[in-house]
């Protein structure tokens, strides 16, 4: 069920006329999971980490936490998330709506240099939401993603400033 989730985001932000944005699936990604970290990294993956200025991450919550394997394909890149806006959206079955994932996440972002925005969107009882076509039938979930656009927008846009012209240190 993420990945209507998953649709329905990346259709609200191609309705705006500036963003370009790309959908990933981490499990399509071909990225070895017998090894771990940058050695196995994928240069296209990393390219398009480069490329962002923010990332949307739908997780699906499993008991408490997040999938493995976002873990495993995150971890395989370092320097091409630093200083870049992330914005979290939880999925769920049940009634907390990935809640606890999106608790669990933000450790990880911060780790990986991510910057967490304060809204968060919380998909709960997912399975109720759509119809069998993916169409989102529960339109009160527009304006929390709505918000949580105009906030992850507005941060990466200022993280983007700030890579671009703000040195601290000796190179000032």
């Amino acid at each position: 069920m993420s990945e209507q989730v998953a649709l329905l985001l990346r259709s609200e932000l191609e309705k705006r006329p500036s963003v370009t944005t790309e959908l990933i699936d981490v499990a399509a990604l071909p990225i070895a999971v017998d090894d771990a970290g940058e050695q196995i990294k994928d240069e296209a993956f990393a390219t398009t980490m480069n490329r962002a200025d923010a990332l949307v991450i739908v997780a699906p919550e499993y008991n408490h936490g997040y999938p493995g394997l976002l873990k495993h394909v995150l971890d395989t890149n370092l320097k091409e998330y630093v200083h870049k806006a992330a914005g979290l959206v939880g999925v769920s079955a049940g009634v907390f709506g990935g809640a606890r994932v999106i608790q669990n996440l933000i450790p990880v972002m911060r780790e990986l240099g991510l910057v967490t925005i304060f809204w968060d969107v919380n998909f709960t009882t997912v399975q109720t939401r759509f119809d069998d076509s993916g169409t989102l039938i529960d339109e009160s979930f527009l304006p929390r993603v709505e918000k949580f656009l105009d906030e992850l927008l507005w941060m990466g846009a200022t993280l983007r400033h700030g890579r671009e012209h703000v040195r601290i240190g000796a190179a000032s």
